[in-house]
């Protein structure tokens, strides 16, 4: 159960105006970190937001620290859909192309040699590049130099003002009817439009990194359906409350969490947990917000609402990865926080030492200007931020929601991953296979364990329902962590659980010693019942469970080791049990009988051993310390709050196959990254000694900036691309499920698919259908008889006319 107290520190989430490169950021994060209450700060040059945590934040003296460095700052709400904004009624590219209409003309020369413009002709048309659409250069970078620091926009207005200077000047003394005097104003017009180029592909890409974000806000509907008094009326989605009864339509988006009361349908959840194909909702079944309701009428009590529900929740955990820096960006920011001095002093020398050296001082500007041109750092803060939310966006559309940057720094280094075996790498239904002893021995189980959720308890009641039996009276109950429970029951104490339990009681077991050891020979999990009746203890008899593998279990599992990664399966079971369960997934290594306290020793004494990064996968209470312990935790979305909060990575379906998809995810997101990186140093430790040694000019120099940046960005937005490479088509874990292709005649539309489905799914809830619609083709991947699924698809009005295994 989680803590009622929240020791977490506020947070404060601004948007940030003026950025323009990572020495940007580094000056937005020291002015917000000075700002008394403040603990800590990330600024994100992608998204341009930032991320403030402290005690007691005072939002007027942050803005006011961001103003005074030199950029704007507003505070956002959490979770508010966001809003595109443009600067004017005209379209974000006119100023390129009005910079470009007027340096055109200046570069014609360059192509046809021989033909050259008026100076005063240049002059008139570099001005306005120069101070009308080059002014933001000019406004951003004061604001910097009063803030006593530098960014590219500083680099762009001293460079392209030198050459334009230098223009102005020449074209002034130069003697009239004596030839035309060398001018530069096309280095400083084309660098600007080039600059500018830049800027506006840059903010197109960085548009497209977000789109994970606006996919998921876009899940949310405007408006519910609810019934009240009788009466179906549409409210607003800020007016929903928990408990209200909503009415879902066919087609229509579920406005809340909620569980369903009436009528049944088949859910598209796709965008929300990865799973491609409808999902089967009944009476008592719980459905997720944002998720569109197929062929049925449903009626649902609404659970979670607004920024508790899944989907609000979903967007949160992502919005934090890409909100928070990667490890690896730290050596950007040591980076930047000199780039830009450094630079300035670069470009000094080259002045000096070319004019000093050749006597040339118009070369020697040119190449000082060429040194400050391509010295602007905008790749290097766009290499890290850029990849992090391309990659978190793609994973999160396939079900795997990360939830910051360490983790998924982290996720590529595994060398270990540890898995617990209930619910995880096992379906977590165990049943009843075998009861041993007399006739009351199943209502007592039943009795002691009435008020326990453990899938164990759920197995014996189930049991004890269907055979008709009665629930006697039990009180004092109380749970045994790692061992079973304890209760009164009528006069006598019930004790149900393991064989260690019966040593702690001193419990005779010889009686039961044969039976317990044929069942645990056959991998099933063994329970004791023991009662005390007036002092006198014994053993009534036991009860054997049965639990089976996932159908992606051993799939997983083999996609791991193939991938170079070891897989440790721990579980609480016998080992009898965990050999069975070892054996099927073709594991060498499992430790069995391990208490939930020592789930998280185990996951620490395999981390000391110093095999590399080690995760571990569970979904219940019990594996949240474990979680934690590890180097990154994956938890299943089916399992408990708990898990999810403590993991780094939740997978948000319950399919194993997904840690390998979220390790696959994880090196490829990181890979983009170095990459970005080392692209952006590349660019300006060549770059600038290039320019130095004059053999770079202006016009070249903004090029090469341009695209650096562009194809920073460009390289994240590859990993769009990125999907799961394995996928499982034919048999289950234990052989028990099997791929049928049928052509059914008859289907037209979206409702017919939905009918197949639903009647598939009745026969076989767990049966996977896959439908193309055009081709009548049906995939059907189930546990089922072919001939009873083909019988129903025809009774359904669909004529089944071939159909293969």
């Amino acid at each position: 159960m989680e803590s009622t107290i929240d020791t977490a520190p506020a947070e404060l989430q601004l948007a940030v105006r003026g950025m323009t490169c990572a020495s940007c950021v580094a000056r937005v994060e020291k002015a917000l970190k000075k700002v008394p209450g403040v603990l800590d700060a990330s600024v994100n040059l992608a998204t341009e937001q930032a991320t403030v945590q402290g005690a007691a934040l005072d939002a007027d003296a942050i803005v006011a620290a961001v103003a005074q460095a030199g950029y704007e700052a507003a505070p956002v709400q959490r979770g508010a859909p966001r809003v595109e904004e443009e600067a004017s009624g005209l379209p974000s590219w006119w100023p390129v192309a009005a910079a470009a209409i007027l340096s055109l003309p200046l570069v014609l020369p360059m192509v046809f040699h021989g033909w050259m413009l008026p100076g005063w002709l240049q002059l008139l048309l570099a001005t306005p590049v120069q101070f009308w659409l080059g002014a933001r250069f000019y406004r951003a970078g004061w604001k910097a130099l009063r803030a006593g620091a530098g960014n590219m926009d500083l680099l762009v207005a001293i460079g392209t003002s030198a050459a334009y200077a230098l223009s102005v000047y020449e074209l002034l003394r130069g003697p009239a009817g004596h030839g035309m005097p060398q001018l530069y104003f096309e280095s400083s017009a084309v660098v600007i439009t080039l600059v500018l180029l830049g800027k506006w592909l840059e903010g197109r890409a960085k548009h497209q990194t977000v789109e994970a974000i606006r996919a998921l806000e876009s899940l949310r509907p405007t408006s519910a359906l609810v019934r009240r008094g009788g009466q179906d009326v549409e409210l607003p989605l800020a007016e929903l409350r928990t408990g209200d009864l909503m009415v879902l339509r066919p087609g229509e988006r579920v406005p809340a969490d909620g569980r369903v009361i009436e009528g049944s349908s088949h859910l598209d959840e796709s965008l929300l947990t990865g799973e491609s194909l409808p999902v089967a909702r009944r009476v008592g079944e719980a459905v997720l917000g944002g998720a569109v309701n197929g062929e049925g009428l449903l009626l649902v009590e609404a659970t979670r609402v607004g920024a508790d529900s899944m989907l609000a929740r979903i967007i949160r955990m992502v919005e934090d990865a890409q909100a928070v820096k990667a490890p690896i960006q730290r050596l950007v920011d040591r980076v930047s926080s000199v780039f830009v001095p450094a630079v300035l002093l670069i470009s000094l020398v080259t002045l000096l030492g070319w004019g000093l050296a050749t006597g040339d001082w118009q070369q020697a500007l040119l190449n000082a200007v060429a040194v400050q041109v391509i010295a602007c750092p905008c790749a290097l803060g766009l290499a890290t931020p850029t990849g992090i939310m391309v990659g978190t966006g793609v994973a999160a559309r396939h079900g795997i929601l990360i939830k910051d940057a360490q983790a998924l720094e982290t996720a590529h280094a595994v060398r270990t991953v540890v898995f617990d075996k209930t619910g995880t790498l096992t379906e977590g239904k165990p049943r009843v296979v075998a009861v041993e002893g007399g006739d009351a021995l199943l209502p007592l189980a039943w009795a002691a364990q009435q008020y326990s959720e453990h899938p164990l308890a759920k197995a014996v009641a189930q049991a004890a329902r269907e055979r008709g039996l009665a629930l006697p009276a039990a009180d004092e109950a109380s749970a045994l962590p790692g061992r079973g429970v304890r209760a009164r029951v009528g006069a006598a104490t019930v004790h149900l659980g393991n064989r260690r339990l019966m040593q702690e009681i001193g419990a005779p077991v010889e009686r039961w010693e044969e039976a317990a050891r044929r069942h645990e020979g056959d991998g099933r999990t063994v329970s004791w019942l023991a009662v005390d009746e007036g002092g006198a203890l014994r053993v009534e008899g036991l009860l054997a469970f049965g639990d089976r593998l996932k159908p992606t279990s051993v799939a997983a599992v083999a996609r791991l080791k193939a991938m170079g990664v070891d897989v440790v399966m721990l579980t609480g079971d016998n080992q009898g049990a965990a050999a069975l369960a070892a054996g099927e997934l073709g594991l060498t290594r499992y430790v069995a009988e391990v208490l939930p306290a020592d789930k998280a020793q185990a996951v620490r004494d395999l981390m000391a051993k110093g095999s590399g990064k080690v995760a571990m996968v569970g979904d219940g209470i019990n594996d949240a310390p474990a979680l934690a312990a590890a180097d990154v935790g994956f938890a299943l979305a089916g399992g408990t709050d708990v898990a999810m909060h403590t993991a780094g990575v939740t997978l948000m379906r319950g399919d194993p196959l997904l840690v390998a998809d979220a390790i696959a995810i994880s090196h490829r997101t990181y890979r983009k990254i170095r990459q970005n990186l080392g692209w952006a140093f590349v660019y300006n430790v060549v770059g600038i000694p290039v320019a130095a040694l004059g053999l770079l000019n202006p016009v070249l120099a903004g090029a090469a900036m341009a695209l650096s940046s562009v194809s920073v960005v460009t390289n994240a937005l590859l990993l769009r691309r990125w999907a799961p490479t394995f996928t499982p088509t034919s048999t289950s874990t234990q052989g028990e499920t099997t791929m049928y292709e049928l052509t059914v005649e008859d289907m037209t539309c979206k409702h017919c698919v939905g009918r197949v489905t639903k009647t598939v799914q009745e026969i076989d809830p767990a049966a996977k259908v896959d439908i193309d619609l055009p081709a009548k083709k049906v995939k059907i991947d189930s546990q089922a008889n072919l001939d009873k699924i083909v019988q129903a698809i025809d009774a359904a009005g669909y004529p089944v006319s071939a159909r293969s295994a």
